[in-house]
């Protein structure tokens, strides 16, 4: 299944992408594709339903981040292979943690707002694992059970707030507007093989970012056991996994976003995002 999430920002209604792409309203099953519908018995229930005889909705409304009230967004830094090594960084040992603030998440085609001070605001395409129920010390080889599904994320950043002056990373990720998701939160059981997926972005038609989640040095089984040693995963969290190579600040010389660009993005099997960028006003 396809979920979704369609309406005015701070209005979102849930929905569903039916099989010729097609939003289906879901209003009256569940109150939101939030946490508390994302457990495997909700799924199964809405994956029981006739899709083609929900109420259709007319025309093309705006998309929202496919996952309502996320509780915390979970990033993981360097965790490609050929990205540690594009940024003169040595191979992680063990995956590097930092959060993004939750006021960052907007919809995956609203406009990215250049900060106030910026100079260096970049892009990173990434494979976010949605939490389905609460983890915590999970086994490895039980992690899957814990993951609703997959969506796009676009992990953007502002490298001189991130790494210059005293750093952070949390501070150069949670700029609002930095955390585009969606256009939908695919469920696990149509993504038979996450660790083999194309992942891709583009600014203003020019590809810079064309990669596979295959050279992911943790994968998605090993992150969520791996931060459910550290916290406990509620469901509706996301875990944003790290971009593959092609970043700007990877460019030489290095490439940043500026207002009037235009980004777009995708993953194999999750869709696409495109995001206008502007300045703040």
């Amino acid at each position: 299944m396809k979920l979704l999430r369609y309406g005015a920002a701070g209005e979102e209604q849930p929905g569903i992408l039916d099989a010729h792409g097609a939003i289906r309203s879901l209003r009256g099953q569940v109150d939101d594709v939030n946490g508390a519908a994302l457990s495997d018995e909700s799924l199964a229930r809405l994956r029981a339903l006739e899709v083609a005889s929900l109420p259709r909705v007319e025309g093309t409304p705006r998309l929202g981040p496919c996952v309502g009230g996320i509780g915390k967004m979970v990033c993981i830094g360097l965790n490609y292979v050929d990205h540690a090594q594009e940024t003169g960084n040595p191979i992680p040992a063990e995956p590097i943690i930092f959060m993004k603030a939750t006021s960052a998440i907007i919809g995956p085609d609203d406009n990215i707002v250049i900060p106030k001070r910026s100079e260096k605001t970049d892009w990173e395409v990434e494979l976010g694992i949605v939490i389905g129920k609460r983890a915590l010390y999970v086994d490895e080889a039980e992690a899957m059970d814990y993951v609703a599904g997959f969506c796009v994320c676009n992990d953007v950043s502002e490298r001189a707030f991130q790494i210059e002056g005293t750093g952070q990373w949390t501070k150069g990720k949670s700029c609002d507007t930095f955390g585009p998701v969606g256009p939908w939160m695919v469920t696990r059981d149509e993504i038979a093989e996450p660790q083999n997926l194309g992942i891709w972005l583009e600014v203003n038609g020019n590809r810079y970012q064309d990669g596979s989640t295959k050279t992911m040095i943790f994968g998605v089984k090993n992150l969520v056991s791996y931060c459910s040693q550290h916290m406990s995963l509620h469901p509706g969290d996301i875990i944003s996994t790290g971009t593959p190579p092609g970043v700007g600040s990877g460019m030489k010389p290095p490439v940043y976003l500026k207002a009037g660009d235009v980004v777009r993005l995708g993953i194999d099997g999750l869709g696409e995002q495109q995001q206008n960028v502007v300045a703040y006003v």
